[in-house]
């Protein structure tokens, strides 16, 4: 007689994003940190691309029809308790991607959390998207997102607030939020004179809550955007409220980078190995 099978269906997270064929950013993030926050991991891809950890080279998208079958598909076949979007690459591929959010329960106000990550910079500052996407993603794809969370850089090109200071991480937050969206986070891994640590800001219109953590001497950092935002999506599909799911997705990006190590001839990946069981070690195997 067979043995039976003891595992249970865990929360399942959407990543709507790009490839990254070095595998440290976009999807094979996403997919590594949800395994990592004990999720699992559902995709749409909008985007393939050619990279590595010195830059990309190539980017092909994927039809939209492609990418808006593919969220209706796993929403409607596995169900989700969160989702999250990446690099979206157009503004045609992020107005369908709401729209398709709008058709299957996803986004603030919904019975599906949506964490949007507005990839729309480089890890060198460098603008990824023509202002017709930045454009959709400020009236479109934000005022659906339960929480939105751009870098520095991004925020620059997004509501033209150059933050080099605390107090420009306040008026960012601030400058954001009006977009729409249910909250935002200011992250401040980018901020150079923070010098005593790495502090993030979350708002939500009423409050502000900070969120300090170490800042660590590596230039291993890529993929480390996707990671926070794909394990705050994680700690919402496992059901936490807001402000308990971005300090879990801090606390698994602490550790992340902390792990981080050096691949190829660029930036090497954040890690999510530091959270896995090292169970080949265990005696016997």
């Amino acid at each position: 007689m067979a043995e039976p099978t003891v595992g249970t269906t865990p929360p399942r997270v959407l990543t709507i994003a790009g490839t990254d064929s070095g595998g440290g950013a976009g999807i094979p993030a996403d997919l590594r940190a949800f395994a990592a926050c004990g999720v699992h991991g559902c995709v749409a891809v909008c985007a393939v691309t050619v990279q590595n950890t010195v830059g990309v080279t190539g980017v092909h998208t994927i039809p939209v029809e492609t990418i808006t079958g593919q969220i209706a598909s796993v929403a409607g076949d596995i169900g989700l308790q969160a989702a999250k979007t990446g690099m979206l690459a157009t503004a045609g591929i992020i107005e369908a991607v709401a729209a398709a959010c709008d058709d299957n329960g996803i986004g603030r106000d919904r019975a599906t959390p949506l964490v949007v990550d507005p990839v729309a910079a480089s890890m060198h500052g460098d603008p990824l998207l023509a202002t017709e996407a930045l454009d959709a993603y400020r009236h479109t794809l934000f005022p659906r997102a339960t929480l939105v969370t751009p870098n520095l850089d991004e925020i620059r090109l997004l509501v033209e607030h150059d933050v080099h200071d605390r107090d420009g991480q306040y008026a960012a937050a601030k400058a954001l939020h009006a977009l729409g969206p249910g909250a935002v986070l200011v992250k401040g891994g980018h901020l150079t004179e923070d010098t005593d640590g790495c502090l993030d800001l979350l708002f939500d219109g009423d409050t502000f809550v900070e969120l300090p953590g170490p800042r660590f001497d590596t230039g291993n950092t890529h993929g480390g955007g996707d990671s926070l935002a794909a394990s705050i999506a994680s700690g919402l599909a496992r059901g936490l409220g807001l402000e308990d799911a971005v300090r879990f997705g801090k606390r698994y990006i602490v550790e992340a980078v902390r792990h981080s190590y050096p691949l190829g001839a660029g930036h090497g990946p954040v890690s999510p190995l530091w959270a896995i069981r090292p169970w080949w070690e265990e005696p016997g195997r």
